[in-house]
This record gives C-alpha cells, sequence and structure tokens, in this order.
C-alpha cells in the first residue's frame, strides 16, 4: 500500500464553510473547478430554488476544493483510480480505490483554516 503525500507548504487553508467563501476560494486557488462549480451550482440550487439542496452542494465542492488545492495530493489520488481502472487484479484494484477513499474522506472532513 503507499502512503498518501502530505500536506505541502504552500497549500492554501480551507475557507470559512461558506458557499461565497468556498467559491471566492476556488477562483483564488483551484481556477480549474469554477466552471464546474458555477454550473453545478445553477443545476442543483440555483434555477431550481432548492435551497435544500445547498448544504450537500457545499459538501461536494468542500471536498473537491480540499483536494484541487494541493496539486501533489490531487495528482495521487487521481493516479490512484487511474491506476485501479487499468488494473486486472480486482483485489489490487479494491486495495487502490480504498485508499483514494480514505484520502477523500479525509479532506472533506477539514474544517476552515485547516
Amino acid at each position: 500500500m503507499t502512503t498518501a503525500p502530505g500536506p505541502a507548504h504552500g497549500v492554501p487553508p480551507m475557507p470559512e464553510r461558506s458557499i461565497p467563501a468556498l467559491r471566492a476560494a476556488i477562483a483564488a486557488h483551484a481556477p480549474q473547478l469554477l466552471d464546474d462549480f458555477e454550473a453545478n451550482w445553477r443545476a442543483r440550487v440555483a434555477d431550481t430554488y432548492d435551497i435544500g439542496a445547498a448544504p450537500a452542494f457545499l459538501a461536494r465542492w468542500w471536498g473537491e476544493y480540499a483536494l484541487a488545492r494541493d496539486p501533489h495530493l490531487d495528482h495521487h489520488v487521481r493516479d490512484l483510480e487511474q491506476r485501479a481502472a487499468d488494473c486486472a487484479d480486482p483485489d489490487k484494484a479494491r486495495d487502490l480505490l480504498e485508499e483514494a477513499s480514505r484520502i477523500h474522506h479525509r479532506v472533506a472532513a477539514l474544517g476552515p483554516g485547516e
């Protein structure tokens, strides 16, 4: 099993846990996510007027940003997922996906300032 790289110096802290603060952090530190973030916002919340969907929207994009703000960690997770997709051994593929999942869960649990 491989070990995920730790947080790198220069990785921006997580923002305040609000949609406007998260959007600002994405725009500043992970602009490659911004178009998808805004399209998903419109489709899930803004265009439907379903404010009940806002917590799930925030949770999803919190995790997306938590990975994307650290390019090395993001690359590591994407590599694990790609290796699992390419793997002919189902047990090895499962192990790779479980490791990626642990990282996804860990970063999704980060709090503001972390």
